[in-house]
């Protein structure tokens, strides 16, 4: 790593990060000013402090679990009304990839308090709003982070599914997330379309996903995540439907991307809707952010797969509970005269776990 010396920090010496928990992902939180400029030495960087490629990243910091692997790098925003841009990455566990074709919402949670902490943004008596640009997908999102006496806490009484105990509850709230990735929120323009003779529905609202129904693969859609990523003939099918989903969602080659997700619906027991998702390549224990905002919005597509299990209540204003392997996650959607989703924003939580230097 000592040729990075000319193209930013001296890794050697350590690079300060931040670990948080943001939602139910995990990761480190970076100043892009702290990190190599050139792209190549940064990924080789997070590569080597996360522990990648290897499963069980036992020479890194990363959990072994792709929603224990990611990074955020943020800087003050140059933007008019913006506060601070964050950068995304994966950093994927068992193969030597830093990805920074999707978004993340979870980890987005950490990005509001993070930015405070370390003075990108200053903090008001009582609640401090931090107005984000999310540089995956050209984004905004209103994150309101809990700051009494003008200091971020992390103490609350604020619960999601997925996490135990309780923290300061975060609001998110996007902007303009229908087709942030793929161009449309529809790329095809079909509710439903066919690949490999089962109906699926393409959508990017936040997160590019592709939704089709548990039962077309013989499924209940109650099965664990274990139980799953066991099943290799159904492993197999879906990637071989996500690889032609990609060009068709204006994607491309997506078989060393991140996007799209692959989730499978069934009817709830309490909610909108039940889902496992895979990411791509492992099922989620939960469900990410934007993902349960992109599959909210299929719910509400006539002719898709996830509207004739959906329940949906009344209302301009509805909250779809998504339901996942370890709970729920209610997303708030709004829309406009024309029936169109205008806005979308979900309650996470966020915890600051360690702060100090990381070494690559």
């Amino acid at each position: 790593m000592s040729e990075a010396l000319d193209h930013g920090p001296d890794v050697d010496s350590g690079i300060p990060a931040m670990w948080m928990r943001g939602g139910t992902s995990k990761g480190g939180y970076f100043l892009a000013d702290d990190l190599p400029s050139d792209a190549q030495l940064r990924d080789q960087f997070l590569l080597a402090v996360m522990g990648s490629p290897d499963p069980r990243q036992i020479d890194g910091l990363g959990g072994a679990d792709p929603l224990t692997s990611k990074v955020a790098v943020v800087k003050k925003s140059s933007r008019p009304g913006v506060d601070v841009d964050y950068l995304f990455l994966q950093v994927f566990v068992d193969q030597a990839v830093v990805s920074d074709g999707q978004n993340c919402g979870n980890i987005l949670a950490g990005v509001g308090p993070f930015a405070i902490e370390r003075g990108l943004v200053e903090a008001h008596e009582g609640t401090t709003d931090v107005r984000i640009f999310m540089e995956n997908t050209s984004q905004l999102a209103t994150v309101t982070v809990v700051t009494p006496q003008a200091r971020v806490t992390y103490r609350g009484d604020a619960k999601i599914d997925g996490v135990p105990g309780s923290s300061a509850p975060v609001s998110i709230v996007f902007e303009d997330t229908a087709g942030s990735t793929c161009g449309a929120l529809l790329p095809t323009g079909n509710a439903v379309d066919e690949i490999d003779g089962v109906g699926v529905t393409m959508i990017d609202n936040g997160m590019p996903c592709v939704v089709l129904a548990a039962a077309d693969f013989g499924l209940s859609g109650q099965e664990s995540p274990a139980e799953l990523e066991a099943n290799t003939e159904l492993r197999q099918r879906l990637e071989a439907i996500r690889l032609k989903a990609g060009p068709l969602m204006n994607l491309g080659d997506v078989s060393e991307k991140s996007v799209p997700k692959i989730t499978l619906v069934s009817a709830p027991e309490n909610g909108c809707i039940s889902t496992r998702t895979f990411i791509p390549h492992r099922c989620h224990k939960a469900i990410g952010v934007l993902g349960a905002v992109s599959v909210a919005t299929a719910c509400l597509l006539e002719g898709g797969p996830a509207r004739g299990l959906a329940q949906i209540p009344e209302g301009e204003t509805k909250t779809l509970s998504v339901e996942h392997p370890t709970g729920e996650f209610s997303v708030l959607a709004e829309f406009d005269a024309g029936g169109q989703l205008s806005r979308a924003g979900v309650l996470r939580t966020a915890r600051k776990l360690s702060d100090g230097v990381v070494f690559g």
